[in-house]
């Protein structure tokens, strides 16, 4: 099945729902093909810059809605001690622009063991872990 426009159908009521798990990166790539943990064969050609979403529903077909899920994926984690070390944190990875999320109390980017050994060299609280990653990963930045 070829994808080329996101439903507009986001309710999956009355429909058999076939989550679809993507890394953070596999969402912003959008011409691929890919495929269902039910087998079926998803060739995605979506516009340029499109990023897929955990929740959106990719494409319906015979009573089936496919919905983005986010995979597990190795991770690293920090634990700022506070606001200040916190901020410091943000600081650095921004600079880097490394896409990061906050999961409550913790500082999740996707896992780099050089960034790791820096890390902890900064004397900075951190560890691996295997989790989904929400950030948003994509090429370019931009500066507000």
């Amino acid at each position: 099945m070829v994808v080329t426009e996101l439903p507009a159908r986001s309710d999956t009521e009355g429909l058999q729902v076939v989550e679809v798990p993507m890394t953070a990166e596999e969402r912003c790539r959008t011409r691929r093909r890919v495929v269902a943990p039910d087998g079926a064969v998803l060739l995605l050609a979506l516009p340029t810059g499109t990023v897929l979403r955990p929740g959106q529903i990719l494409a319906v077909r015979d009573g089936v809605a496919y919905r983005v899920a986010a995979a597990e994926e190795e991770v690293l984690v920090l634990c700022p001690r506070d606001v200040e070390e916190a901020v410091r944190m943000g600081h650095f990875f921004g600079n880097l622009h490394r896409p990061l999320e906050v999961q409550g109390t913790e500082i999740v980017l996707l896992w780099d063991e050089a960034l790791f050994a820096r890390v902890r060299e900064m004397g900075w609280q951190a560890g691996r872990d295997r989790r989904p990653f929400y950030g948003l990963v994509r090429g370019g930045h931009r500066h507000l």
